[in-house]
């Protein structure tokens, strides 16, 4: 399972509408969530490529690739790759049996981020009250890849994340597919039918959808504190103007306010 950068500040926009285990841990409640669209229409990828492409956007990006000294921070120089792709999660409704409820729902857009040495990170766009706006910065392109290897593996179908064990499918019709190695050991190699996949998210997250004793206590949350920061990467932040937020293992990343925590192997709900 690949190593990604979650984020704080993305918990604060996105971890009332995820179904649970976004955020991390020490990521604070937010103050309202607030929902976003059921597709990614030509408006919103419009919306959303004006936020990745947005000159604090820029400056922000040039400080993330920069930030374990991979490239300077004036030799960044980040660019945005195509235009925005929907990343579905697993949809609480579809948990909770709701007639006619989709598999997954729409969660954020996410714009592919490519630094001058080749470093590739997503950007999470998502809406808020401000609008359409940058709420995390992850490393790498899952988002990018895995929507390649589903339309590859179920043309048409729907990819899609289960975020609570950070697996990755593709439905179609009655089918689910698995499309790495976390949803071959939920599904098995050869995948599922939609009916017995909804008996096995049922089983594993029907007592902890939002509202349950679970998530009012404070137990939703998926991933484990981030590991302790290195004194040399702190001091190479600092000294790059990026303020380290050092309680939450969380790298402040300038005027957009990510922050971006590296993550751990899932814990947590196991089916």
């Amino acid at each position: 399972m690949t190593q990604r950068a979650a984020t704080a500040a993305a918990a604060a926009v996105l971890a009332a509408t995820a179904l649970l285990g976004l955020a991390p841990q020490a990521a604070a409640a937010p103050a309202g969530p607030v929902p976003q669209p059921q597709s990614a229409t030509a408006e919103n990828k419009a919306a959303a490529a004006q936020a990745a492409t947005a000159p604090d956007t820029l400056a922000t990006l040039s400080r993330f690739f920069a930030r374990e000294g991979k490239v300077s921070l004036t030799a960044a120089r980040p660019r945005i790759e195509g235009e925005a792709i929907p990343v579905n999660h697993l949809s609480p409704e579809f948990v909770a049996g709701r007639a006619g409820a989709p598999v997954a729902r729409l969660e954020f857009l996410a714009g592919k981020a490519v630094s001058s040495d080749g470093q590739r990170a997503a950007l999470w766009i998502a809406r808020t009250e401000a609008g359409w706006q940058v709420v995390n910065i992850a490393t790498g392109d899952d988002e990018f890849r895995y929507a390649q290897l589903g339309a590859a593996k179920l043309p048409g179908g729907t990819v899609f994340r289960e975020p609570q064990i950070d697996a990755w499918y593709v439905a179609g019709g009655s089918r689910v597919l698995p499309l790495d190695e976390d949803a071959v050991r939920a599904v098995g190699a050869d995948g599922t039918t939609l009916a017995a996949y909804r008996v096995r998210v049922a089983r594993a997250y029907g007592d902890k959808l939002p509202g349950s004793a679970y998530a009012e206590g404070g137990m939703a949350g998926g991933y484990a504190e981030a590991e302790a920061v290195p004194a040399a990467v702190a001091a190479d932040a600092e000294g790059a103007g990026v303020p380290w937020a050092a309680g939450a293992g969380a790298l402040v990343l300038g005027v957009l306010g990510v922050a971006a925590v590296r993550r751990f192997r899932r814990v947590g709900a196991r089916a």
